[in-house]
């Protein structure tokens, strides 16, 4: 499979890949459609066993471009079926299911119909509830801290997170370019 997807994978989703993040999202830019397809599904079975799903959630013709989500799907489950998350999921018109793929699939047809984001796939990217209705409630204004988000909670908090993940990218990345590949990466863990 291609070298490039791979080195996507791994500087795009070191957190989710290492255990410290429950989902990375990120666009990727097809050369081949079916080539694309093939290494999603590759990549999909090789990290199952580590507990890794890898999906496409929305595809742009126009752009040639996918958004993929890689993610944990015991831990997004977790984060999912949690009462208060569960409940503001409800009232942003999802249907609740203990099946994470169905809620994923809700996700994806709001990627697919609206012009942005939905603010509720933070939710589904692991960041804290408290920031996603943060985010909402404020229109992207008045953070405390700004990171692989905007956090509405304990700035020193978010920066030890932050700092965490961009610690993880850049050792994984570091130990990618010396030839250690994705699958050694994660058996090290």
């Amino acid at each position: 499979m291609s070298e490039k997807f791979e080195k996507m994978l791994v500087e795009q989703c070191a957190p989710t890949l290492m255990g410290v993040k429950p989902a990375n999202l990120y666009r990727y830019f097809m050369e081949d459609r079916d080539a694309c397809m093939r290494e999603v599904m590759y990549w999909n079975s090789r990290l199952m066993s580590y507990g890794i799903s890898v999906r496409i959630l929305k595809e742009c013709p126009e752009t040639n471009a996918i958004l993929l989500y890689v993610y944990r799907r015991e831990w997004v489950e977790q984060i999912l079926t949690e009462p208060e998350t569960a409940g503001f999921l409800k009232r942003n018109g999802y249907r609740l299911s203990e099946d994470c793929e169905m809620l994923l699939r809700q996700l994806s047809g709001r990627l697919c119909l609206e012009r942005e984001f939905p603010h509720e796939i933070g939710i589904f990217l692991g960041y804290p509830l408290e920031d996603v209705i943060g985010f909402i409630e404020n229109e992207g204004r008045n953070y405390t801290c700004c990171g692989f988000w905007k956090s509405y909670g304990d700035p020193g908090e978010a920066r030890y997170r932050f700092d965490g993940y961009r610690n993880c990218i850049q050792k994984c990345r570091d130990r990618f370019e010396k030839g250690v590949s994705l699958i050694q990466l994660l058996a090290a863990v």
